[in-house]
């Protein structure tokens, strides 16, 4: 990802922040995520990661931008609802062309082009990929702009076998650099499962990705966790915080 000079204010030098909509995770890493950053919100079934993706376009949408929700559950009215029922609103900036959601069908070869043929005609400053994870599983290879999807008779199958970690680096990487195009701030989440130390469920898009937010579960004090693990430029503590999940949302403890 090739973000030189994209990140610069011209002015004193700062990076320009954008804000994830919680104000007390915003003072945490300096103002907010830096523009033109892909991160990773990675966590346990249960944790908030959603809802993390909730706050973050709620505060895009507030700020007139414009914005994208992809997705792999072709249940978006349901999405749409239970945000709703968080105190997220969205069905307003969806009829109005602020904010899409867009199914990601795992089933067709073409989903690179699609996402990337999406963010390329519209002018989106946020976008939210829900979830990484059966994404990068997908068996969908790419070869120059072409995805092609591998026989095992095929030169690509050999030389990078379906699951392995040379053929995931790719798979992952060619997503993040279609989401750190033009303009956009990318929030991404990932599975991780449970007892296990990777930060996600493809052990790859951690060390690829700008920054990472951890979110996870105490089940002996009955408690969420949020952590940041990492955060491109940006001084942060890695102490985890309290938070709860309530009608409004994530909030700190």
């Amino acid at each position: 990802m090739n973000k030189l000079n994209k990140n610069i204010n011209s002015v004193d030098g700062a990076l320009t922040r954008v804000n994830t909509g919680i104000e007390e995770l915003d003072e945490m890493i300096s103002g907010g995520l830096p523009q033109n950053s892909v991160t990773l919100v990675s966590g346990t079934p249960g944790s908030g990661k959603s809802i993390m993706c909730f706050h973050y376009i709620q505060e895009g949408l507030k700020k007139g931008e414009q914005c994208l929700y992809l997705t792999s559950d072709e249940r978006i009215d349901s999405i749409i609802k239970q945000a709703y029922e968080l105190g997220f609103d969205f069905f307003t900036a969806v009829e109005s062309g602020k904010l899409k959601f867009m199914y990601v069908d795992l089933d067709k070869t073409s989903i690179h082009k699609e996402i990337d043929d999406e963010i390329n005609n519209n002018e989106y400053s946020r976008v939210v990929l829900d979830s990484l994870t059966p994404v990068a599983e997908v068996p969908v290879w790419v070869s120059g702009v072409h995805e092609i999807a591998p026989t095992e008779h095929s030169k690509v199958a050999k030389d990078m076998p379906l699951g392995s970690t040379p053929a995931t680096r790719t798979h992952v990487r060619h997503i993040l650099s279609i989401l750190s195009k033009k303009n956009c701030t990318a929030m991404v989440t990932s599975e991780v499962p449970e007892g296990s130390r990777s930060l996600s469920r493809d052990t790859i898009s951690e060390f690829l990705v700008d920054g990472i937010i951890l979110m996870d579960l105490d089940m002996t004090m009955d408690r969420r966790k949020l952590t940041i693990r990492k955060m491109r430029a940006t001084k942060h503590t890695l102490k985890p915080h309290d938070i709860t999940i309530t009608e409004g949302g994530i909030q700190f403890l």
